[in-house]
């Protein structure tokens, strides 16, 4: 059986324009990707103030990454640690990291940290339980 990623390749990535899998960047050159990501369609990521996406990170559909928020002013770096998986029409704030393996809930408002090995969902998102290594 193929493994989805075993041709994977770095996107082309160009500003503020749809890529060929229909997300879009602002601010490009914030964006650090790493390898094997996969984002879902019609997401959004504004890396202003730097937003980095480690190896083997999922993104579901309709999710929006935000370094900053003219909204309330804040900015800060948002990291989504390797082999995180963020449920679709999920918002991370400015500021935030999303632990190694850990995993967000769809609809998620994701405005704190969240460590390793959790899962999260919410509005704000908290902690539900730890992810068992089994």
């Amino acid at each position: 059986m193929e493994n989805r990623f075993d041709n994977w390749k770095f996107p082309e990535i160009e500003e503020g324009k749809p890529t060929k899998y229909n997300w879009v960047v602002q601010n490009k050159d914030g964006l650090t990707l790493g390898y094997k990501t996969d984002i879902g369609a019609f997401s959004y990521i504004n890396a202003k103030y730097g937003v980095v996406i480690e190896d083997e990170v999922q993104i579901g559909s309709h999710c929006s990454l935000y370094s900053i928020s003219t909204i309330d002013n804040k900015q800060g770096k948002v990291l989504l640690k390797k082999n995180s998986k963020i449920g679709s029409h999920s918002t991370i704030l400015p500021g935030v990291t999303v632990g190694e393996n850990s995993i967000i809930g769809a609809h998620s408002l994701v405005n704190s940290d969240i460590p390793d090995n959790v899962i999260a969902f919410g509005v704000p998102a908290k902690v539900v339980r730890n992810i068992d290594e089994k």
